[in-house]
């Protein structure tokens, strides 16, 4: 399935029945170089929405929200040990957590095209 979007700038892809989530590409570049990285609770339940975590960058902390309601299934302790991973590979290495779906909900979720034209009004 292919990559969708949040309004906040999250990213999500669909993977063998999880969701891997992170902050897309056009966000990190607002935010510049990451220093710090705040990840959720493996075994916590979100509704979409919900806050997840926090990206703290040299210029800004941002928080980062659930894109669909989900449990975490799994974070990815390797952007807080190098949280430059969301800058040089946001929608690969740069995963922030992968989610077990609580329901299939995904009308507020953008396409790759909407995103653009979303941000293009920036």
């Amino acid at each position: 399935m292919s990559t969708l979007y949040t309004k906040t700038h999250e990213w999500l892809k669909e993977e063998e029945g999880t969701v891997v989530v992170g902050i897309s590409d056009h966000a990190q570049q607002l935010l510049g170089d990451m220093v710090f990285v705040e990840l959720p609770e493996v075994g916590e339940s979100y509704e979409a929405g919900d806050e997840l975590g926090v990206v703290e960058s040299v210029k800004a902390a941002s928080d980062f929200y659930a894109p669909i309601a989900g449990e975490v299934i799994a974070v990815n302790e390797a952007v807080v040990e190098a949280p430059d991973l969301v800058n040089n590979s946001p929608e690969e290495d740069g995963w922030l957590v992968k989610l077990r779906p609580m329901n299939a909900d995904r009308a507020a979720l953008l396409s790759a095209e909407a995103y653009q034209a979303e941000i293009s009004e920036d």
